[in-house]
């Protein structure tokens, strides 16, 4: 390590800075902060990193980008998003999704409606590993609780938020699960586990709270639910799967193929169509899959800077011991996550650097992982100018201010996590 990677230098941060200026920039201009591509904002902050660091020739640093996106771990996430990408395009082709929301409205008492939306949130989500696709699921069924019990739509459509982030979190196939794991070296079931346990607390209040909220309303379906236990298997088998240690690519694989003769079988997939549905569901991937590779150029050239080195040395003078560098891995998530308003890309950016604190300060990787998921979706979860407030907000007419107040689970699982960092010993 030379002397410049040793003192770091935080000029080296100027590609990131000026992402942020451009992501941002154009979201408070426009009023929409999703007006420039993310792709786009970190193409030009790559090309800032190669205007950089004049003591390397271009090839050096083309060689340096070369090994920072050929890095074992960041392929081995890529190719996990694809394969995540083709269970999920053929499991909803099969209709798992419809079928998992309906067997959960049918199971659930009707006096539980509310806050039987947040259980059937959290399975929806953990299961098809997105909290987009959880929203446009059961946001109309939120709309239809709200016009037969009375009670606000904005707390309807929070009780969906709430289960939504449950599973972006937790999800074995969710692409936030993928990075954090990767990106800190450790097993999916050892994050799941470690991350489990901590927002169990933050779950059961927050159904507690809804049940209290809504105690006095009731709710008759008033069409019949079809669905087909069939077509939610194959999420079972993903799920059970990830948690016994199964390699992932196997359980998504299996997943994949499990869904297919689903599909087939019950009329909802015709054969011919198997292929494209999977390819659709790889494509949906290729964004934070193109993204995942531009951020780790961008790092590679940063680290070599000595931008990785600042921060280190900058977080250092500040904390002590393994609170403190705990403390400071959930920072460092929900710090990024508020100004990239994507928890997967905020993780893919922020891994390098956590990875370098647990290294330092002799954290596990599964809680490093957990810290990196958990914050960043506590602050995905209540940003109104993240894609899931967003999105709940334009499907049901109302504002993302008007949801914000009644997304508990985030709020809690903050506070179960730091909670959890001040009290639990490191192993």
């Amino acid at each position: 390590m030379n002397e410049i990677e040793k003192k770091g230098r935080a000029i080296a941060l100027l590609p990131i800075a000026v992402f942020l200026v451009i992501f941002l920039g154009s979201g408070f201009i426009t009023g929409d902060f999703y007006a420039v591509p993310a792709i786009v904002g970190f193409l030009i902050a790559l090309l800032v990193a190669f205007l950089q660091n004049r003591e390397l020739t271009f090839s050096d640093k083309i060689k340096i980008i070369a090994e920072g996106a050929g890095e074992e771990n960041i392929i081995t996430m890529c190719l996990i998003f694809l394969v995540a990408g083709a269970f999920s395009g053929a499991v909803s082709a099969a209709g798992g999704a419809n079928s998992a929301v309906y067997l959960g409205l049918s199971i659930l008492p009707s006096k539980f409606a509310v806050a039987g939306l947040f259980i059937i949130g959290c399975f929806v989500s953990i299961s098809m590993g997105t909290s987009m696709g959880t929203i446009a699921a059961l946001a109309p069924i939120a709309v239809g609780i709200s016009q037969e019990t009375g009670f606000a739509l904005a707390i309807c459509i929070g009780a969906v938020m709430c289960g939504a982030m449950f599973g972006d979190n937790l999800s074995m196939i969710s692409d936030t699960t993928i990075a954090a794991v990767k990106t800190q070296g450790c097993e999916m079931k050892d994050k799941f586990r470690e991350n489990f346990k901590i927002v169990l607390p933050a779950a059961i209040i927050t159904f507690i709270i809804f049940l209290v909220l809504t105690r006095n309303g009731d709710y008759e379906l008033t069409s019949q639910l079809t669905y087909n236990v069939w077509q939610v298997i194959p999420y079972l088998v993903v799920l059970v799967g990830a948690l016994a240690g199964v390699n992932v690519f196997i359980v998504l694989i299996a997943g994949t193929v499990l869904s297919l003769i689903v599909g087939v079988a019950t009329g909802m997939i015709l054969s011919g169509d198997m292929f494209k549905v999977v390819g659709d569901g790889v494509q949906s991937m290729y964004d934070i899959t193109v993204i995942s590779i531009i951020v780790a150029c961008i790092v590679s050239l940063v680290k070599k800077f000595g931008g990785i080195q600042f921060i280190l040395n900058f977080i250092k003078k500040r904390i002590n011991g393994k609170k403190g560098g705990e403390l400071g891995i959930a920072l460092l998530a929900a710090l990024v996550d508020i100004c990239t308003a994507n928890n997967t890309v905020a993780i893919v950016m922020a891994g390098p650097i956590a990875k370098e604190i647990c290294d330092e300060f002799d954290i596990s990787p599964r809680r490093s992982a957990s810290l990196l998921d958990m914050f960043s979706s506590v602050c995905q979860g209540l940003i109104p100018y993240g894609a899931q407030l967003l999105s709940a907000a334009s499907l049901t007419g109302l504002t993302p201010f008007q949801i914000i107040p009644y997304c508990f689970y985030p709020i809690l699982m903050g506070a179960s996590g730091l909670i959890y960092i001040m009290i639990k010993k490191n192993h």
